[in-house]
């Protein structure tokens, strides 16, 4: 390409422009603001920077279509002028969840207080009244009929039973429930002397007292081992069934041991579950509705607990 193919200077150019032209005509106030908004498409076509400075389009307004004022609050309806308001919002909503929670807690633990007291006073009937302790034993009938009478009450409880029923009926499961379960306990209970049941209400009273401080310091999550604890539900459930018919054919003191054992420690891995679910802050956590549930929950856990080491005290005992 030659030399005279380039195109010409800038100063050259607009020396032609001038003697075509004329001078040209300036638009608006200058020299022009630093920023602006660019027009928008089908809205305004002019130039940037418009002739009338007191029109709605001088410099600092916003372009067509965006808002020209921040919006002060949030999608959520939450002030946000203020963050200070903000944090005082959401720390007394907090402390409104945190104390409905804690009367939660309370009540679940008087209704459980009242029910391990009950069981206590009716196990204490079938171990230190001796007229009573002896006609148990005398008619082991009255023995079988307590599990009967237990498992017949917990399949009504868990088919009828809804866990935000009115407060006169879900009272009168619950009674009707401990009544049941105490019966049972108090009946297994008269077939051992009172050190081994002394020894095993001791040694429930202490699992259960730690079991609770460490559910309340732990940051590790029972409430998401469902499946692993639904498994070794099963297996103590199968392991039951293989001792009753082996224990019922000749006794075997280590298997006998070793069942006790097992279910000791599933049942008490229960009551960590069921702890957490009463506290919250878990994966997994109990509605403030659903306190009947979560008494008997561990009500039963407790329960089991007991009649697994008064079989371990009353076999060493032996």
């Amino acid at each position: 390409m030659s030399k005279s193919d380039l195109p010409p200077a800038y100063e050259e150019s607009a020396h032609h422009r001038h003697h075509q032209y004329g001078p040209q005509r300036q638009v608006g106030s200058y020299p022009y603001p630093a920023y602006g908004y660019p027009p928008q498409p089908g809205v305004y076509s002019g130039p940037v920077h418009p002739t009338n400075p007191s029109g709605p389009w001088v410099s600092g307004y916003p372009a067509a279509g965006m808002p020209s004022v921040i919006p002060t609050y949030l999608p959520s309806g939450m002030p946000s002028s203020n963050m200070r308001e903000t944090e005082d919002f959401v720390a007394g909503g907090l402390w409104e969840s945190m104390s409905v929670r804690h009367a939660f807690i309370r009540k679940v633990y008087l209704i459980l207080a009242a029910q391990l007291l009950f069981t206590t006073s009716v196990v204490a009937v079938f171990t230190f009244v001796d007229p009573v302790r002896f006609f148990v034993i005398k008619y082991p009938a009255i023995y079988w009929a307590s599990f009967a009478v237990y498992f017949v009450t917990y399949l009504v409880l868990v088919c009828c039973e809804k866990p935000r029923r009115r407060f006169p009926w879900n009272m009168v499961l619950l009674f009707v429930f401990t009544l049941a379960m105490s019966y049972m306990t108090g009946t297994i209970a008269s077939y051992f002397d009172t050190k081994a049941v002394f020894l095993a209400l001791g040694i429930t009273a202490v699992v259960c007292v730690a079991v609770t401080v460490f559910c309340f310091q732990t940051k590790v999550d029972f409430t998401s081992c469902t499946g692993l604890l639904c498994v070794m539900g099963v297996v103590v459930l199968i392991t039951g069934i293989i001792a009753t018919v082996v224990l019922s054919i000749q006794y075997i003191p280590w298997l006998h041991m070793l069942y006790a054992a097992l279910g000791a420690v599933v049942y008490t891995l229960f009551l960590v579950y069921h702890t957490q679910l009463l506290i919250g802050n878990r994966s997994q956590t109990l509605s403030p509705e659903e306190y009947v549930f979560a008494a008997l929950s561990l009500y039963v856990d407790i329960a089991q607990i007991f009649i697994f080491l008064l079989q371990i005290t009353g076999s060493s005992s032996d």
